[in-house]
């Protein structure tokens, strides 16, 4: 199994929901319902099972899907920018037990291939614009000029 560290996506789109809190929200910034749905479709459409509905977090939405026989999570959610530009933030993780959560492991052992399927998703260039590509280590401590176009 080849497995990578660019597991973080981020892209832009002006297609789904990023101004108009729904009453379904845990926060007025919970906005993803959308391009969640449109991703469980694309992927369902491209013959990877997914769930049929997404979650809500705090901060946005998830959904899960099966590759080979290893299940994992894509987490989504928006993330303002200056000016009304922003842009979508996608993470991909293992979907683990309890346990296996707390240790760390939803980070690990994430497949290329994944991570391909999700980015090939993204490729609808009429709806989603600027996809970017970033390790997670180099994602969550700010550095997002070191990306690639392609997991």
């Amino acid at each position: 199994m080849e497995t990578t560290n660019r597991t973080v996506v981020t892209f832009q789109s002006d297609s789904f929901n990023t101004s108009e809190p729904k009453d379904y929200f845990i926060n007025d910034c919970c906005f993803g319902d959308d391009l969640a749905r449109w991703m469980i479709e694309r992927l369902g459409s491209s013959g990877v099972e997914t769930d049929s509905e997404p979650g809500q977090e705090d901060f946005g939405w998830y959904f899960n899907f099966k590759l080979t026989e290893n299940f994992y999570c894509v987490v989504l959610g928006f993330r303002p920018g200056e000016e009304g530009e922003g842009e979508w933030v996608a993470w991909l993780e293992r979907a683990r037990g309890f346990v296996a959560s707390v240790f760390g492991y939803r980070k690990r052992e994430i497949e290329v291939a994944a991570c391909n399927v999700l980015n090939a998703a993204l490729q609808e260039r009429s709806v989603i614009r600027n996809v970017r590509w970033h390790t997670r280590a180099n994602f969550d401590r700010g550095i997002e000029d070191q990306f690639s176009e392609k997991p």
